[in-house]
């Protein structure tokens, strides 16, 4: 007798072929899929620890700028001690005359004088030069007779440049146009 029911279990055949094939393929797919939860927490880790290296790459460039910020002076400030002592020096002086303390300032003059120029300050001293609007501003202009017209003829105050660009510019007064 057979038994013609395609639900009927089948004990001489054993499991369906098709189930077999859908077990296999869903064995298949739960390997991949843990393989790549795995390389997704391994690519994750790997994300944070490079976020972590940017972070405390970012807070030392922080750090290292500040400190550089902190000590940018340091050397010049360095090379001012000798005429900060010569000063001191100079006022610890009672007794001496004019001409003596007259000498000891334009030494000192002179010794911050070349400080500067070595960290890039340059004086601009334009007496008898052609008036420089971007260098010299003019505060008179005066009748200066056997002088050019727009030449500078008196410097009231002198003016400095840094690494080229202008830090304050030269006060003076011009000689009139005729």
């Amino acid at each position: 007798m057979h038994n013609n029911d395609p639900h009927a279990p089948n004990d001489a055949q054993g499991e369906n072929p098709d189930i077999e094939a859908g077990n296999l393929e869903i064995e298949t797919l739960k390997l991949q899929l843990s393989e790549q939860r795995a390389l997704n927490a391994e690519l994750r880790e790997a994300n944070l620890r490079d976020h972590a290296e940017l972070d405390n790459q970012r807070r030392r460039m922080q750090r290292d700028l500040d400190q550089a910020r902190r000590f940018a002076n340091e050397k010049l400030l360095n090379e001012l001690l000798p005429v900060y002592d010569g000063l001191e020096r100079g006022l610890a002086v009672e007794t001496g005359d004019v001409a003596s303390v007259r000498e000891g300032i334009s030494l000192t003059l002179k010794s911050l004088l070349k400080i500067a120029e070595n960290n890039g300050l340059v004086q601009v001293d334009p007496l008898g030069q052609t008036l420089d609007p971007e260098r010299h501003h003019a505060v008179s202009m005066v009748d200066a007779p056997g002088a050019v017209p727009n030449t500078v003829v008196s410097v009231l105050q002198k003016g400095y440049v840094l690494n080229d660009r202008l830090l304050r510019p030269a006060l003076v007064a011009v000689a009139k146009g005729e």
